[in-house]
């Protein structure tokens, strides 16, 4: 009798294939790693918007209550890490996948086996991303160069993709498909 049926194979007969294909895809994988960083400035702008008037609003406080009110400038940074979890969570979890900044530049996080991203993933994301990036600084994008599908260290960790959303993947096909690819 043979056990090496897929009956056998236990867990890998229900792993699906990755979704994700850049040799079948490439539209979905053009230009990820440069938007990815002009979202991630634009997140970044988005998150100290509501940081910056708290520190000065804790600041001009702090004056008025003679030095009093500068003890508040320990909530700063849980503030803003529960803001930053908030953000992210809620974006990327959201209809669209994607942050502010990477609707903007039309990029979304997907799951390697095609699926949305969801609040956890988001803010879980975040985190990993920003741990990652705190020991790795430069070297993160230089792991995105040296594969195909443009991965970061916190995306091959999370199991997760960057892509361009489907519209900006439609255009790019055509693009690349040439005159004769609209029908």
């Amino acid at each position: 009798m043979n056990d090496s049926g897929p009956e056998r194979q236990g867990l890998m007969a229900d792993v699906p294939p990755h979704a994700f294909d850049p040799v079948l895809n490439p539209e979905l994988f053009e230009g990820v790693l440069t938007r990815r960083v002009i979202a991630f400035f634009i997140d970044v702008f988005i998150l100290a918007v509501p940081i910056v008037p708290v520190t000065v609003f804790i600041a001009l406080f702090g004056l008025v209550t003679f030095g009093l009110g500068w003890l508040l400038f320990w909530l700063l940074p849980p503030l803003s890490v529960l803001w930053a979890l908030l953000y992210y969570g809620l974006t990327l979890g959201s209809a669209a996948s994607a942050t502010i900044g990477m609707r903007f530049v039309d990029i979304e996080m997907r799951t390697w086996y095609g699926s949305p991203a969801y609040f956890v993933l988001g803010a879980v994301h975040a985190v990993v991303f920003w741990v990652t990036i705190s020991f790795l600084t430069p070297f993160i994008l230089l792991i995105g160069l040296l594969n195909s599908r443009r991965q970061l260290l916190h995306d091959m960790l999370l199991g997760v993709v960057i892509i361009n959303n489907p519209i900006c993947a439609q255009v790019l096909r055509g693009v690349a498909g040439g005159p004769d690819t609209h029908v």
